[in-house]
């Protein structure tokens, strides 16, 4: 099934985790895509695993200055976006009574300011029938320990998914979001664990999850790639937990 035959996505975020797991879901189903990352390197590697129906290009989600030059960059692959996945992130996590003003602003504009502002920049390359989701998370949900600043950030993005869904449902683009759970990916990487605590962290939460596993980025990407497709058609302003249901089961 070619869903997305002669569709173009640009996937922030797109070279590993969820976003390269959406990417590569894309082109199986006969899409394109253009995706960023915040190295080269990490952009070379996701061309070389994705293949001939991939582009893609260095750019800092945070960085205003890059974001201003995205329509600009995509313009030299395409002069159309179908799709737009906000998915560029990572989780820092603080006290509330260590965290400082650095922690606060490169997590809000990592998650809440790019995302704004990558949309802004793009609508104009976007029409009727096309779709936009928001990763978003289900730390929002309920309140978690040292994960204020992260929560809100998230918070933000939750509110965007209705908001947007209200200013863009006249031009036919459909707006939604999904929020995963714990999901096997990179997110601990900028925390400054080590790899011991990062496993260790990982076995304790383990049990709290009603399906005793942690997700796997396809299992995000395929609730993705429903939402942006035709078959979500009539969902428009919609949250996807995508959770194993730890966000209601207790």
């Amino acid at each position: 099934m070619q869903r997305f035959e002669n569709k173009v996505a640009f996937i922030t975020g797109g070279t590993n985790g969820m976003g390269l797991a959406t990417a590569k879901w894309f082109i199986r189903e006969g899409g394109k895509v253009i995706v960023t990352g915040r190295s080269q390197k990490t952009v070379d590697n996701a061309l070389k695993i994705l293949g001939k129906n991939a582009q893609g290009f260095k750019a800092d989600a945070a960085n205003m200055n890059e974001i201003h030059q995205l329509r600009q960059r995509i313009a030299t692959y395409t002069t159309h976006v179908n799709f737009l996945f906000l998915n560029a992130g990572y989780g820092k996590f603080s006290s509330i009574a260590d965290a400082d003003e650095l922690h606060f602003d490169e997590l809000f504009d990592l998650h809440v300011k790019g995302p704004f502002f990558t949309v802004q920049q793009l609508m104009p390359l976007m029409q009727k029938g096309d779709s936009i989701v928001f990763n978003t998370s289900f730390v929002t949900e309920f309140g978690i320990s040292n994960f204020s600043v992260y929560s809100a950030a998230k918070a933000a993005v939750a509110s965007f998914i209705k908001t947007f869904a209200s200013e863009l449902a006249d031009k036919g683009i459909r707006v939604n979001g999904v929020s995963p759970g714990h999901i096997k990916t990179n997110i601990y990487s900028n925390t400054g664990l080590s790899d011991d605590a990062i496993e260790q962290t990982i076995e304790s939460i383990t049990p709290s999850i009603p399906f005793k596993r942690f997700g796997d980025a396809d299992e995000i990407a395929k609730a993705v790639l429903f939402l942006a497709s035709d078959d979500a058609s009539y969902i428009h302003g919609t949250n996807l937990k995508v959770d194993a249901g730890i966000s209601v089961v207790k």
